[in-house]
C-alpha cells in the first residue's frame, strides 16, 4: 500500500473502526497494569505485609510510575530469609503496617499538595498570568521501623517527587544516625541498596541488634523417685506378681541420691540504637537435703551418709534405715520394733508383731494371731491368714495375696485378690480385681469405692459393705474410749488400796496412759470434725459406691444409716446413694 492510500485510511477510517482501534488500545493499557500489580503473598504468610488495594504506598507508587516510570510495587516481605522467628513476625506485622500506612499517608498527601500546585500554574499560564513557584519538590527519603524492644530495624526507601534528589549512601546513613541506629548494621544491604534496581518501595532488614537472653534455672536431677507408683499390674491371667512390688530403694553409704544443675549467667542483649539490654540470671535451687544424707566436698551432689532406704517426704531425701531378715520373724528374731523400713523374707509367726516407722516388705505369710504395723506401706506377698486376732495397720497402702479372718487398718488403698471373714476399715479404696476378686463374708468399710469381681457367696453368707465416712478415725475413737474407760475402772480399784510406794508408782502411769489416751481422743474428734466439714458440701454421688460384676443375696449395703440387703443375686452392680437412698444400677 502506498503512503498516499495509507494517508487517506487515516484521515478517512470509519466510526466502527476508530472503536475497534480504542477498544484494542485499553486492552493493553490493562495488560500492562496487571503485570505491574503487587505480586500476591502467600496465603498465611506472617511475614508479608497485607497491602490493600486503597493503601497510600500503592497511590504514591503510581506517581513515580508516572514520573519516571519503573518496576511494579514489590511485595514487602519482613524476612525474605525466614531467620526471623515467627512469633517475632506475629507480634511485629501489625506494628509495621500501621507505621507504613501512616508515613505514606503523610508523603502523598504532600505529594497531592504538588500536583494541585502544577495545574494551578497551568491554569495561570493559560490565563496569561504568573503563578509563581508552585511545584513542590522532595527528595528520596529512607524510612525506619524499629521492634518494640528495638532489636531489629525495617527500611524502605520512598522516591523522590518531582526533580528531588534520589537516594544515596550518604543520604540512607544520616538517617540512620538521626534515628540513632548504630548497632548490627548489615552495612553490605544498606551499600547496595543505594543502587538497587528496585529500591524504592522496597522493605530491607537493615539492622539486627542481639537479643537478651536469661538464665537458666537450677535444677535437680534425682537418681532415685521422688515418689513410688503403688499401682499393681495384673497379667493377661488376672494374676498380680506381688514379688514385683518391692517398694524399698536401697542405698550404699556414699551413693549419690540426686545431682545439682548449677544456674547459667544472663547473656545481655543490644539494641540497635546501641543501648543494653539487661537479661535475669538463673535462679538456684537448693539440694533437698534431709536425714542421714550429706553434700559432696563440690557441693554438687547429696549423698547418703549410711546405708538404707531412699525416700522423698516433704522437700528432702533421706535414708531410713532397713532392716533385713533372711528368714522368719521368729524366736530368733523376737518381736521387731524398728524405725525405718523392714525386709522380711520369709513368714511372721503366730504370736510375733512387727512394728515399722517405714514401709514393711514380707515376702512369706502373715500367720494367725500376729500383728503387724507399717508407717508406709505393707506388702505380704503370700497373703494373711488371721484366726480373728491378727491386726494389720498400713499408714499407706496395704497389697496383699489374699486376707483371711483378719482385722485390717488402711489410711489410704487396699489391693488384694480376695477377703474372706475379714474386717476392713480403709480410708481410700479397696480393690479386689485379680485373681479371685471375691468378698465372702465379714465387713468392708471404705470412705470413698469397693470395686471387687464378686460380693457374698452363693450360700447367702452375710457380707456387709459400707460406704463413706471416716473409717480408721471413727473406728480408732471407739477403741480410744473403750480404753480410757477401762483406765478409768483400773484407778478406781488402785484408789481404793492402801497407800504404798507401789500403789503411787501405779497411779502415775496410770495417769499417764490416761493423758495421752485423752490427747488422742482430741486428736481424732477434731480430725473428724474436719472430714465432717469437707463432705458437707461433697455430693451424694461422690460420698462413696460399690462396684462389682455380681451381688449374691446375703449381701447388706451402707450409707451412713441408709441399709439395704439383697434378696437376690444381681449382676453388674453399682451401689450409690441419690436422694437419701441406695440404688442400685
Amino acid at each position: 500500500m502506498s503512503f498516499k492510500d495509507k494517508l487517506s485510511s487515516i484521515l478517512f477510517r470509519s466510526k466502527k473502526e476508530e472503536e475497534a482501534e480504542e477498544a484494542v488500545l485499553e486492552e493493553q493499557e490493562h495488560t500492562r497494569q496487571e503485570s505491574q500489580a503487587v505480586p500476591e503473598a502467600a496465603p498465611n504468610d506472617p511475614a508479608c505485609l497485607d497491602i490493600a488495594p486503597d493503601h497510600p504506598i500503592r497511590q504514591l507508587h503510581e506517581l513515580r510510575q508516572k514520573e519516571s516510570g519503573g518496576p511494579p510495587l514489590p511485595r514487602l516481605c519482613m524476612d525474605e530469609e525466614g531467620a526471623l522467628p515467627p512469633e517475632l513476625l506475629e507480634k511485629e506485622k501489625n506494628r509495621l503496617q500501621s507505621s507504613l500506612k501512616s508515613v505514606c499517608a503523610t508523603r502523598l498527601k504532600a505529594a497531592k499538595g504538588r500536583t494541585r500546585g502544577k495545574h494551578s500554574k497551568k491554569k495561570a499560564e493559560e490565563a496569561g498570568e504568573e503563578a509563581g513557584e508552585a511545584q513542590l519538590i522532595m527528595d528520596a527519603r529512607p524510612w525506619f521501623h524499629l521492634s518494640s524492644d528495638k532489636i531489629y530495624a525495617w527500611m524502605l526507601i520512598f522516591p523522590p517527587v518531582g526533580p528531588g534528589a534520589e537516594v544515596t549512601r550518604d543520604m540512607i546513613y544520616q538517617a540512620l544516625a538521626a534515628q540513632n541506629i548504630s548497632y548490627g548494621l548489615d552495612t553490605a544491604l544498606l551499600d547496595r541498596a543505594a543502587h538497587d534496581r528496585d529500591r524504592y518501595f522496597s522493605l530491607y532488614l537493615a539492622a539486627v541488634g542481639k537479643p537478651a537472653f536469661d538464665g537458666r534455672n537450677g535444677n535437680i536431677v534425682d537418681n532415685f523417685p521422688r515418689e513410688i507408683q503403688r499401682v499393681l499390674e495384673v497379667n493377661e491371667f488376672g494374676q498380680v506378681d506381688y514379688t514385683a512390688l518391692n517398694m524399698i530403694c536401697n542405698v550404699e553409704e556414699g551413693q549419690e541420691i540426686c545431682r545439682l544443675i548449677r544456674p547459667t549467667e544472663g547473656e545481655p542483649g543490644r539494641t540497635v540504637t546501641n543501648q543494653e539490654v539487661p537479661a535475669k540470671s538463673g535462679r538456684a535451687v537448693p539440694l533437698p537435703k534431709g536425714r542421714n544424707t550429706e553434700i559432696s566436698e563440690d557441693g554438687d551432689s547429696l549423698l547418703a551418709s549410711m546405708p538404707g532406704h531412699v525416700e522423698f517426704s516433704g522437700s528432702s531425701f533421706q535414708v531410713k534405715p532397713v532392716l533385713d531378715i533372711d528368714g522368719d520373724v521368729d524366736f530368733s528374731t523376737g518381736m521387731i520394733k524398728f524405725v525405718g523400713d523392714v525386709n522380711i523374707k520369709g513368714d511372721v509367726l503366730s504370736g510375733f508383731s512387727v512394728k515399722a516407722m517405714g514401709n514393711v516388705y514380707v515376702g512369706g505369710v502373715v500367720e494367725a494371731g500376729s500383728t503387724v504395723e507399717a508407717g508406709g506401706d505393707l506388702t505380704v506377698v503370700k497373703g494373711i491368714l488371721g484366726d480373728g486376732t491378727t491386726v494389720i495397720r498400713a499408714g499407706r497402702c496395704i497389697f496383699a495375696k489374699y486376707i483371711e479372718n483378719a482385722t485390717i487398718f488402711v489410711r489410704e488403698n487396699l489391693q488384694t485378690d480376695c477377703i474372706v471373714n475379714g474386717r476392713i476399715y480403709c480410708d481410700g479404696e479397696v480393690l479386689i480385681r485379680s485373681g479371685r476378686g471375691s468378698i465372702i463374708g465379714g465387713q468392708v468399710w471404705a470412705a470413698k469405692r469397693v470395686s471387687a469381681s464378686a460380693v457374698g457367696a452363693k450360700s447367702e453368707v452375710r457380707t456387709s459393705v459400707t460406704l463413706g465416712g471416716v473409717p480408721c478415725a471413727t473406728l480408732e475413737k471407739d477403741l480410744v474410749r473403750k480404753k480410757l474407760v477401762s483406765l478409768a475402772a483400773e484407778q478406781e480399784k488402785l484408789e481404793a488400796q492402801l497407800d504404798s510406794p507401789a500403789k503411787s508408782s501405779l497411779m502415775g502411769k496410770l495417769r499417764m496412759k490416761q493423758s495421752v489416751a485423752e490427747l488422742r481422743l482430741k486428736q481424732l474428734e477434731e480430725e473428724l470434725d474436719d472430714a465432717r466439714e469437707a463432705q458437707k458440701d461433697q455430693k451424694e454421688q461422690e460420698s462413696g459406691r460399690m462396684e462389682c460384676g455380681v451381688a449374691y443375696a446375703g449381701t447388706e449395703i451402707c450409707f451412713g444409716d441408709q441399709f439395704l440387703r439383697l434378696r437376690q443375686e444381681t449382676h453388674q452392680c453399682v451401689a450409690k446413694l441419690l436422694c437419701g437412698e441406695i440404688v442400685l444400677m
